[in-house]
């Protein structure tokens, strides 16, 4: 396999994770506060990385601390507490299509601020408004779009953040640490940044509520693979195929949980969300496009 052919793969196998997760959380809320699930979730990660990789970060500097700071706080700290947050106030249906703009920024971001990391094409507008279409009809699938002004910018907040983090491990991936390291690192920034939010929400210490297998069951999934795993291929991606071709893989995150709604929850695919889908899929490959190379 080729080192491009690797970085779409984890890219692919990223977003099949973070497309289900909706389930598990679902499921950890009716007992849980979105910040305990946050931080359960990412200690857990923590910890699997520590056992996979135990050996010590050394020589880094100052800049790259920075860095690593700002990456725990976008990524893994501010971006789950704004989309949760987000979701009491709007509709989940605003939440994942303003969610899924989070590939525009990150172009916007990388243009601006990594000159020569990867040119905007105009096959990539095309493909995102393509895709935007699929995922509204995926997301909102007859119903009315009802906008509440608090919920739908904390989303929009959310996603800037997301792009905000993809340049950050952009960044990061150019240090020449191992991948596992650097992502531990960041766990690390963002459990630390999550501590004060403890103090904002209703939370209770006592984790007696794993005794549930199925809360421990979710949570795990969440530690081990939403989080640990999905954080390392996402960036192993973002460091083999660049920012913005990486991030082009958020516009499948509505079309796997729509499908997974269907198998898991058995909920029923209708026409709408089947002609969002084929939608979707085609801006993905739309923004992917970059034409027949010149002989």
């Amino acid at each position: 396999m080729s080192k491009k052919a690797a970085g779409h793969l984890a890219a692919l196998i990223t977003i099949l994770i973070w497309g289900t997760t909706f389930i598990s959380t679902k499921v950890l809320l009716v007992d849980f506060e979105p910040i305990e699930i946050l931080f359960f979730r990412f200690a857990i990660g923590f910890l699997a990385l520590i056992a996979v990789c135990p050996h010590r970060m050394k020589g880094t500097t100052k800049q790259q601390e920075i860095s690593f700071a700002a990456a725990g706080l976008c990524g893994v700290c501010l971006y789950y507490l704004l989309e949760n947050i987000a979701l009491t106030y709007t509709m989940a249906s605003n939440v994942g299509v303003i969610i899924s703009i989070a590939p525009f920024f990150t172009a916007i971001l990388t243009h601006l601020f990594m000159k020569g990391e990867e040119k905007l094409r105009a096959n990539f507008f095309l493909g995102f408004a393509t895709a935007m279409i699929g995922i509204c009809l995926i997301s909102f699938n007859g119903s009315k779009m009802y906008l509440n002004p608090l919920g739908d910018l904390l989303a929009v907040a959310a996603a800037i953040v997301w792009a905000c983090y993809s340049v950050l491990a952009r960044k990061i991936s150019s240090f020449g640490y191992h991948i596992i390291q650097t992502t531990r690192r960041v766990f690390a920034y963002g459990i630390i940044f999550m501590m004060p939010a403890f103090f904002l929400f209703d939370c209770r210490p006592g984790i007696e509520r794993f005794s549930n297998p199925i809360y421990l069951g979710n949570i795990i999934f969440l530690g081990l693979g939403a989080s640990a795993l999905c954080f390392v291929t996402w960036n192993m991606a973002v460091k083999i195929l660049g920012v913005v071709k990486t991030s082009i893989y958020i516009y499948l995150v509505p079309v796997i949980t729509v499908i997974t709604s269907a198998y898991i929850l058995h909920e029923k695919m209708t026409a709408t969300s089947e002609f969002g889908t084929v939608l979707t899929l085609a801006g993905l490959f739309l923004s992917e496009y970059r034409g027949k190379p010149s002989k």
